[in-house]
């Protein structure tokens, strides 16, 4: 069950200094954005926002992985992306007043700072490095689902399940070819996030381990040549 906290005003400023959109305010701006910020926690798999749901907060992880997730009328869930400490989710409703667009739950124990979304739009109408930061991340989650949107029309499974791999393998790299995403997704979290189905993610995988492309230790999914991942995708994509 979520709870609320109370955050001494140091500790609050130096937690939200790890927030990516905060990076650029001086300290004056950072202390006035702590105390505007309410606190919660979250269990593992615990809902923090629901679709449609009314609250209009924007949030920032402070500690811990959320998921934000949409469920179609047939109770099909589609994975749009995973969300790490220094990551905001929340920011649409806060600007546009509209119920939320999708479900967020907490992937591992999760702190959380809200923003009423009177408090988020005054800071960006004040703050221009602050509204610079909110322009560049509205306009790459564009590029970002333009970018799935021309996999899902246009690519193969397979293709889609090299796309997404490559995806995860430029958030973890190890060195300038490797990478290791830990924990490694199970195969049905990576159909979610393709839309196909488990056992197509699994001939895949296999395809992939037998080319030596990928390697799976314990809890780990190595991805052996980073390189190589990527060239595949851009044939497929026409250099797009």
């Amino acid at each position: 069950m979520a709870t609320s906290r109370q955050i001494s005003a140091e500790r609050a400023i130096i937690m939200l200094s790890v927030i990516k959109e905060f990076q650029a305010l001086s300290s004056a701006d950072l202390e006035e954005v702590a105390q505007v910020c309410h606190w919660h926690r979250y269990e593992t798999n615990e809902s923090i926002v629901r679709y449609h749901d009314s609250s209009n907060s924007a949030f920032f992880i402070v500690q811990g992985e959320i998921r934000v997730t949409y469920h179609s009328l047939s109770g099909h869930e589609v994975i749009l992306c995973d969300l790490l400490i220094g990551e905001m989710f929340g920011e649409l409703t806060a600007i546009d007043g509209q119920t939320r667009s999708a479900t967020v739950v907490a992937k591992t124990d999760t702190l959380l700072a809200s923003m009423p979304a009177m408090a988020f739009q005054n800071l960006i109408y004040s703050n221009r490095p602050f509204a610079e930061a909110i322009f560049k991340r509205l306009t790459g989650e564009v590029r970002r689902l333009t970018e799935r949107v021309y996999d899902f029309s246009t690519l193969a499974v397979c293709n889609r399940i090299h796309a997404e791999l490559l995806r995860m393998a430029k958030k973890n790299m190890t060195t300038s070819d490797t990478a290791i995403i830990s924990p490694a997704p199970t195969h049905t979290e990576i159909a979610n996030l393709v839309s196909t189905h488990r056992e197509a993610v699994t001939r895949e995988l296999s395809n992939l381990t037998k080319k030596k492309l990928i390697l799976r230790k314990s809890h780990d999914l190595h991805i052996l040549d980073v390189a190589r991942l990527a060239e595949m995708v851009n044939v497929v994509r026409g250099g797009f």
